[in-house]
């Protein structure tokens, strides 16, 4: 997505105590691990917790265990401001440091990067964002988005509104929005939801916001007044989010027939609607709050020396930094296990990648029992694995769990995905194939 965004030039340091390493040290003593990031711009509300969770978690595994398999990693931050022309220049002032791998957050940025991948075999981790259809590891052997596509989201969206109906068969007739920030990101479930609707029978009303409307919604909501929908669906982002709550709870539109994706479900998001924001839904895929070992080792070895504001530590988008940073970190500890080097290479970590395997007790080995649902399903085939999510409702004070897992509609969204991963590879002329063996480390 393009939207106009300050880039803070120099990327900000490694963890508190550990000293800076110049490039030559970077390739030969460490593992560098960028973290591109949007601490301004509209998107910051977002983009700082996140940044925040996903440094904490890497610095503090050098801190207390001295890195990853006695290797420290030289975590480094490059600003983005959420922008694509930003990301693809961080992209290309880390590219010469030997990155293990890259995490762009954003489904703009991921679009660039990903046929420059297969060239620079930096394998791409764009966690449960970017394009759906590269899920498929046949055509997409360097880019990871576990551990759901925004299509498996979809679809878990409609598994919840079906059974509050009473089944898929009460959907007919019935009206479904859907509000999204108009660019990559929330034109992406459109297909699948356009599907569902030709299959069920309901109406699907759009709700666009641009990215100049994020703060000034009056007029969707108008609309969406209007239109009487008897849910609303929304894929939001940054400053869209607490627009679009606090005036759903201004047109009293039932916050618990309103429900976002799990990138709309911060506690900013939902918080300044004070108490018209009470009820609101969106999914989930991690546990919120630090009521865990390594939250715990966190905030003994990093905060305070991290930009982590104290109050707003283990919140959700904290959290699900966290959670990106694990699977970086497994990833590496899988490929230094499957090539038996300590300092390994982004070529190595795509294998990594590939074989992640986080039992619950591999959660638990990690200090986060009961902290996400199990990674099993990653594969050569599939570079996601489809999992599950849960619905969380805000309480007017904090996210509450109110599901239990709900997986994904697979037979859904198998098809559509592997169809446009098809269509991607036909449009793509010259396109490569899959020439990276197979990797089993499970």
């Amino acid at each position: 997505m393009r939207l106009k965004g300050l880039m803070i030039g120099a990327v900000l340091g490694v963890v508190a105590g550990v000293p800076a390493l110049a490039p030559a040290a970077l390739a030969q003593d460490s593992i560098y691990v960028p973290l591109f990031s949007y601490r301004t711009g509209p998107f910051a509300g977002s983009g700082i917790p996140i940044a925040n969770g996903m440094s904490d978690y890497l610095n503090m595994l050098n801190a207390r265990d001295g890195g990853i398999g006695g290797v420290k990693l030289a975590v480094e931050e490059c600003e983005t401001g959420y922008d694509t022309k930003k990301g693809v220049e961080c992209y290309e002032s880390t590219k010469a440091k030997n990155p293990v791998i890259t995490n762009p957050y954003s489904t703009g940025i991921t679009l660039q990067l990903i046929p420059k991948a297969a060239v620079d075999k930096i394998p791409v981790l764009s966690m449960a964002y970017g394009l759906s259809a590269s899920a498929d590891g046949n055509n997409f052997p360097w880019v990871f988005n576990p551990p759901a596509t925004y299509w498996d989201g979809l679809s878990i969206i409609m598994k919840y509104i079906a059974q509050k109906e009473g089944g898929f068969d009460k959907l007919k007739g019935k009206t479904i929005g859907y509000i999204f920030f108009d660019g990559g990101y929330g034109r992406e479930p459109i297909p699948l939801l356009e599907q569902f609707a030709k299959k069920y029978g309901f109406t699907t009303k759009l709700y666009p916001v641009p990215a100049a409307e994020m703060q000034n919604q009056s007029a969707q909501w108008l609309n969406v007044r209007r239109d009487k929908p008897a849910w609303m669906i929304m894929w939001g982002w940054g400053a869209m989010n607490p627009t679009a709550v606090r005036e759903a709870a201004r047109t009293n539109f039932p916050m618990d027939k309103f429900i976002g994706i799990w990138w709309s479900g911060g506690e900013d998001d939902a918080r300044p609607a004070g108490d018209g924001g009470k009820g609101y839904l969106t999914l989930n895929f991690h546990g919120v709050g630090s009521n865990y070992p390594a939250l715990k080792d966190i905030e003994k070895h990093v905060l305070g020396k991290s930009q982590t504001e104290k109050e707003k530590f283990a919140e959700n988008l904290y959290n699900r930094g966290v959670y990106n940073s694990v699977l970086i970190a497994e990833a590496i500890r899988n490929a230094q296990a499957i090539t038996k080097k300590k300092v390994v290479t982004g070529e190595d970590v795509r294998k990594g990648l590939e074989s992640l395997h986080i039992t619950d007790a591999r959660w638990k080995e990690l200090g986060l029992p009961g902290f996400a649902a199990p990674i099993v399903n990653v594969s050569c085939a599939d570079h996601n694995g489809h999992h599950a999510a849960y619905v969380q409702q805000w309480d007017g004070k904090k996210w509450v769990k109110t599901t239990d897992w709900i997986t994904p509609m697979k037979e859904e969204v198998r098809p559509l995905l592997e169809a446009a991963s098809k269509d991607y590879v036909e449009k793509n002329t010259g396109w490569p194939k899959r020439t990276e063996a197979c990797t089993d480390n499970k």
